[in-house]
């Protein structure tokens, strides 16, 4: 079966649609329904193109293979990515890719953190993982202005993402019970496999991270071997060993 083609079981013809389409009218059926309709407080049908493309975008695994690049389970993996960084674009991306990935995994899968038991509605204490994800996405919308100066469309979609993060989470909330219920058809097995898989990724990004920095710091104390960088050296070792305990490293002595 093609996943970017469906046949509509409502039509008599069964001819097949682009996945798209069956986003698209999931996602307006919701609004509808859970009376947050479109246009009531801004122009956001722009925000329905964008959802849907997303969702739609899920059911490639290319695009979920390429965005694993840029994903951090916490704030502080985020925040400590970006801070040697002057590249707009690369921020832009990563703080997009976060809060797209956020924003799905509560409102579709219905867990932010990919695991554990499945709920049935956003628990109080996600009130952090929905800042979060507002954060997210008003950091995407600055940078966004950088990157699409032509295209203000893109900027005005993050804004409104950001601005409104509840009721579009709210909308696809009810778009998963009524018409995917994706949630209850993984088992939490497969759901811990999937997180398992995102952490060894995002562990052996950290471990080519803590080398480079590694190698860095060995070749400036061969040039100047004093304390800090000595000490910098230690720390660094320490780090990568605490995710591959069989790394071993001295320094030659001099």
């Amino acid at each position: 079966m093609n996943p970017r083609q469906y046949v509509d079981l409502k039509d008599s013809s069964r001819d097949l649609q682009p996945t798209y389409y069956f986003m698209i009218n999931c996602l307006l059926y919701s609004r509808m329904e859970t009376g947050l309709v479109s246009n009531a407080d801004c122009y956001d049908e722009d925000v329905n193109v964008y959802l849907a493309h997303l969702l739609h975008s899920f059911i490639n695994p290319e695009y979920v293979e390429q965005s694993r690049k840029f994903l951090s389970k916490y704030d502080a993996d985020v925040f400590k990515r970006l801070s040697g960084s002057t590249d707009a674009r690369l921020k832009y991306q990563i703080f997009k890719t976060n809060a797209d990935f956020l924003l799905v995994s509560i409102g579709i899968f219905d867990n932010p953190a990919m695991a554990g038991a499945m709920r049935a509605r956003v628990q109080p204490n996600e009130e952090a993982y929905i800042g979060r994800g507002k954060t997210y996405y008003h950091f995407a919308y600055t940078y966004s202005q950088q990157m699409h100066r032509k295209n203000a469309g893109v900027s005005d979609v993050l804004e409104k993402l950001s601005n409104g993060f509840e009721k579009y989470l709210r909308i696809l909330s009810h778009m998963r019970g009524e018409y995917l219920d994706l949630a209850s058809r993984l088992s939490r097995g497969e759901v811990y496999h999937l997180e398992r898989s995102v952490d060894e990724y995002a562990q052996q990004e950290l471990l080519r991270t803590k080398q480079d920095e590694l190698l860095e710091l060995f070749t400036a104390w061969r040039e100047h071997p004093d304390a800090a960088i000595q000490e910098n050296l230690e720390r660094v070792v320490g780090e990568i060993k605490a995710i591959d305990p069989g790394f071993k490293f001295e320094l030659p002595a001099r």
